[in-house]
């Protein structure tokens, strides 16, 4: 069924599709996780250049929906198969007493499903896109294994992504694989409302994504 559920995801999407148990889980009656990954376009990504894009805003918003959708058809599936399964919205909340944080943190099912790693910006880069990834999750009871080991972070020595920042909030640390954010979320969404509101939403930067070497032409 794990091997049905990676194919039915794939084939709705999903460009990465990874399997763990969490331990422990921020839903105890949710022990098991499936991590969603969509790549986004390198032509998109393009037209980030120190600035926020209207085309990537939109970018970002449609992937994140064809996330939620997976998620939502995923939880469809393995309840059908008996079991009972929880879709994470790919833009997570739990409102405005703590914005900046959700039910889990998509990458620390990523990191041990052994898609990727967090980087020093924050973000989760995948072993095969690197940054160039949004997330998903799905939380549920159905038994499932890893296929992946868990990656040790890669970035090394490199900077890249605090000197570009904009907002000045990334602090270039090396991360934990749990998912600790290595940045300021509220001084980021800060910024980008006191100088982007035009864009859109007035969140969604790109910058970091966009200068990570770790990035890959796909």
């Amino acid at each position: 069924m794990q091997d049905q559920l990676k194919q039915f995801a794939l084939t709705l999407g999903a460009s990465e599709v990874g399997f763990c148990k969490l331990t422990p889980s921020p839903l105890p009656q949710f022990p098991y996780a499936i991590s969603i990954a969509v790549k986004l376009s390198d032509a998109v990504l393009s037209t980030i250049d120190n600035a926020p894009s209207f085309i990537y805003f939109q970018h970002y918003r449609t992937a994140n929906t064809l996330l939620d959708q997976i998620a939502f058809r995923l939880t469809q599936k393995i309840e059908e198969y008996g079991f009972s399964a929880l879709p994470v919205a790919a833009s997570q909340s739990l409102g405005k007493e703590n914005p900046y944080r959700g039910v889990i943190p998509h990458k620390t099912a990523a990191v041990l499903s052994g898609l990727g790693f967090v980087g020093k910006s924050g973000l989760f880069l995948s072993s095969k896109y690197g940054s160039k990834v949004r997330l998903a999750t799905v939380l549920t009871d159905m038994p499932l294994q890893s296929e992946l080991p868990v990656i040790e972070n890669g970035c090394g020595e490199c900077t890249l992504c605090k000197n570009a920042c904009p907002a000045g909030a990334i602090f270039g640390e090396k991360p934990t694989i749990d998912g600790e954010r290595n940045f300021d979320p509220e001084k980021c969404s800060r910024y980008m409302k006191e100088h982007f509101q035009d864009i859109g939403r007035g969140s969604v930067c790109g910058v970091c994504i966009k200068v990570c070497p770790k990035n890959k032409l796909q």
